[in-house]
This record gives C-alpha cells, sequence and structure tokens, in this order.
C-alpha cells in the first residue's frame, strides 16, 4: 500500500526513508490534490483495463539493480536529479520498492513510498525525482500513451507549457 510523508533536509543516504520526527504522513488526499493518484492494483485483467481506459498504447519493463541495469550507479544519480516530464509519467511496480519524491505547493519534499502492486502517474510539469531504497532493486512496468518519451528537463524547467499548465492545476486546486 502506498505510504507517503514530507522530508527531512537531511543530505545523508538517499535510499533512506528521511521522515521528519516527529512524521508527518500525507494522505492519499493530499496527493490528489497535486495531482497524483496512486492505487493497487493486484490482477492483470484490472491492469489490462486501466491501460485501454486510460489509452496507454505503449509498455516496457525495467529493473534497476546493479546486476540488471547497464551503467547503473551512472542512472541511479540521474535518476535522482530533480526534473520533470512533458507527458505524464506512469508506473506500476512489478516487485521490489522504492521512493518517488515529489514537490508540494509550498516546494517541500513528498516521499512515497512504493512496494509491488503500487501504481502511480506523476502529471505533466511536476518536479519529481526517484531513488531506490535500501533493498536496491525495483521492478517496474513503464506505460505510456503512444510512443514513449524519455527526456527529463532539470530544474528549473519554468517556462515549458507542461509546467504552467500544472502550476495553474495547483493554483485552481489551492482555492
Amino acid at each position: 500500500m502506498v505510504e507517503a510523508w514530507y522530508m527531512d533536509e537531511s543530505q545523508e543516504d538517499q535510499r533512506a526513508p528521511h521522515r521528519l520526527r516527529p512524521n508527518r504522513a500525507v494522505s492519499l488526499e493530499q496527493l490528489r490534490r497535486l495531482g497524483l493518484d496512486a492505487d493497487n492494483y493486484e490482477t492483470d485483467p484490472r491492469l489490462k483495463e486501466i491501460r485501454r481506459a486510460e489509452n496507454y498504447s505503449w509498455m516496457d519493463i525495467v529493473t534497476i539493480h546493479k546486476d540488471k541495469l547497464p551503467n547503473y550507479e551512472e542512472k541511479i544519480k540521474t535518476f535522482y536529479e530533480e526534473h520533470l516530464h512533458l507527458d505524464d509519467e506512469i508506473r506500476y511496480i512489478l516487485d521490489g520498492s522504492g521512493y518517488f519524491d515529489v514537490r508540494d505547493k509550498d516546494d517541500k519534499w513528498i516521499r512515497i513510498s512504493m512496494e509491488k502492486g503500487d501504481m502511480i502517474t506523476l502529471p505533466a510539469g511536476i518536479y519529481h525525482r526517484f531513488t531506490l531504497d535500501e533493498n536496491n532493486y525495483v521492478k517496474a512496468m513503464r506505460l505510456f500513451v503512444g510512443e514513449p518519451v524519455w527526456t527529463a528537463y532539470n530544474r528549473p524547467a519554468d517556462d515549458f507549457p507542461a509546467r504552467k499548465q500544472y502550476m495553474k492545476f495547483l493554483a485552481e486546486e489551492a482555492q
């Protein structure tokens, strides 16, 4: 089940949970207000229905582990750089676990713990990053509408229409 919390400011091991003390949990409703929606999908027929309903026409599987991913150390550093995409980023965790970090409306980091069976959609224009947790392994399905676009734009990337549209969405949610 998806769990999320506000992060501390520590620069120590990115794979650690980085919970504030005391912990400040973030509800699924708070995530939805950021444009995120995460649910637990456990059966392939449901996934097939989601793909059909959302028009996710392309998918692949990525395994992030030192023995499975070429240029592992470089990729881990790249995934953890704060960035955005011009399209939604959809991930379905097939095995293992990791963290997606996203910025809230006040630019504070929220850490979202993902494990087998969890699915997340990061909206186009949201600043985010990904890291493995201390298990150092995740296998995920990547879903796209149309052909995949892998381009990440590191912060600052505020002039892109996707970022402006996302900021407009946040402003409307705040009202």
